[in-house]
């Protein structure tokens, strides 16, 4: 990246944010075990604060899942400005080889800009008939799904609406989204090293997949915030971000409660907020959040379990403590945030760093009956601090480090996805191994907790996070003889 591409950096004084309160935002996130990976506040186009809780690293892609959403709107605009496609277009328009037979009316009537609101007509999310079809044609089986209610009428949240999205874009530039948005949008903020995953044929997902690092994300904000002009340069229609970031339909469904940030109404692929804010979101906490009254824009990556708690956070500690004017230097008060943004870490797995259990299985396999998990072996290696697993056939070997954290190792091993890890290990007791894996580009972090009895294992994994359940079944596995 040119250093010409970069945010400039201020002070929060000088920006009119006292600093005490970035740090008191900071803190009260830890207290609040809300899982933060990163974060970077913009105000007045210029990064005030700017910290990530290693392993987690700036340099680093995360994984956006929904926030990659805004960025899908952001290529239709650019499509719809180039003239190519009109958001009152019919969506069967762009499928004339996939359409049911009949087309239901509802399916007709559905348009490019119901996509957008998530006001398709469904009554359920599309996303796992889409996952389900066998020939891979994830358009076609999204226009097999019935439309039970009249397009334009009813909010259900609906991943599959924004991979049409990204399969309609596809269709009238002849190129995947990616590929679409890397000179218009990428290549002018600077952003490098952006991946998206596919479809099985080879359509970008639209709806999730979307890696980025956190600047990127802020950079994405600033450029919204600015109406769509970068460095004195046109990248978006100022009028596409009006439409994008208003509020076009209600969310709230028939009780919308006026203290959740999920009923404020939606634009296009953009949540509404409390206090005249909107954002982009993604699960576990992936954000960009757009302050037009303050002028700032704050980006985060966790893996977070209650994103209405970051919210309210940030409605508690920053919002209202974003003044008008410059601030009076405060230099003690700079200097605690600094040491605090330069010290964020995960905290490692504490405890000792050997066991008189660790000689009693030094050499020995475990073996485990047939489990959901797939896993079939584990042994360790003391002089390497590595576990080494054999899980669906495939082995891993995770290393770990004593008090810090190990990384840049891939590692299959329980992982949801087959990224890079960190780890850290120790003996929570004297029969008791604990093993933190950190999956530092995406939002997943997990412990595994060996304890030993006699010639046995019980093996347990929990997830920071997840989409299921957190707590796996506890497995036990059997040591083969020692050698």
């Amino acid at each position: 990246m040119r250093a010409s591409q970069m945010l400039p950096y201020s002070s929060p004084e000088a920006e009119g944010i006292p600093s005490a309160a970035i740090l008191g935002f900071v803190q009260a996130a830890e207290d609040k075990a809300l899982g933060l990976h990163s974060l970077m506040l913009v105000r007045h186009g210029r990064v005030v604060a700017s910290g990530w809780w290693a392993p987690y690293a700036a340099e680093h892609l995360h994984m956006l899942f929904s926030l990659s959403k805004s960025f899908t709107s952001t290529g239709v605009g650019l499509a719809v400005s180039a003239g190519l496609l009109s958001v009152d277009d019919p969506v069967i328009s762009f499928f004339p080889d996939d359409l049911p037979d009949p087309v239901s009316p509802n399916l007709a009537a559905m348009r490019v800009r119901h996509l957008l609101t998530m006001t398709t007509g469904h009554t359920k999310d599309t996303m796992g008939p889409l996952h389900q079809s066998a020939d891979g044609n994830w358009a076609k089986a999204f226009l097999a799904c019935p439309v039970e209610r009249e397009p334009g009428t009813h909010f259900l949240y609906n991943t599959g609406a924004t991979y049409m999205l990204s399969a309609i874009v596809q269709k009238v530039t002849g190129q995947t989204l990616l590929d679409y948005l890397q000179p218009r949008l990428f290549e002018p903020l600077g952003i490098e090293g952006a991946a998206w995953e596919t479809c099985p044929r080879g359509i970008n997902t639209g709806g999730f997949g979307l890696s980025v690092k956190t600047e990127d994300i802020a950079r994405f904000g600033q450029l919204y915030l600015q109406k769509g002009l970068w460095r004195g340069q046109r990248i978006i229609p100022a009028a596409w971000i009006e439409e994008a970031t208003a509020y076009q339909v209600p969310n709230g469904g028939d009780k919308p409660n006026p203290n959740s940030d999920w009923h404020q109404g939606y634009g296009y692929q953009f949540w509404r907020c409390r206090h005249n804010v909107y954002r982009g979101d993604g699960a576990f906490g992936q954000f960009c959040i757009v302050m037009p009254e303050q002028d700032a824009v704050l980006a985060i990556t966790s893996g977070s379990p209650s994103m209405q708690g970051v919210l309210d956070l940030v409605w508690e500690h920053l919002l209202p403590a974003m003044g008008p004017a410059p601030l009076a230097a405060d230099p003690p008060a700079q200097e605690r945030l600094r040491a605090k943004l330069g010290a964020l870490v995960l905290p490692p797995v504490s405890g000792e760093s050997s066991s008189p259990w660790a000689d009693k299985v030094m050499g020995r396999t475990y073996r485990f009956p047939e489990n959901e998990e797939g896993l079939e072996s584990v042994s360790f290696d003391w002089s390497a601090r590595s576990l080494v697993a054999r899980q669906r056939g495939i082995k891993s070997r995770l290393t770990w480090g004593e008090s810090n954290w190990v990384k840049g190792q891939r590692s299959a091993l329980h992982a949801p996805f087959d990224r890079p890890v960190a780890a850290s290990g120790a003996w929570s007791s004297p029969d008791t191994l604990k093993l933190a894996i950190c999956s530092y580009e995406t939002p997943f972090c997990g412990t595994i907790t060996c304890r030993f009895a006699g010639d046995e294992l019980a093996y347990d994994l929990a997830a920071n996070v997840s989409f299921g359940p957190t707590q796996t079944p506890t497995l036990t596995g059997r040591a083969e003889p020692a050698n």
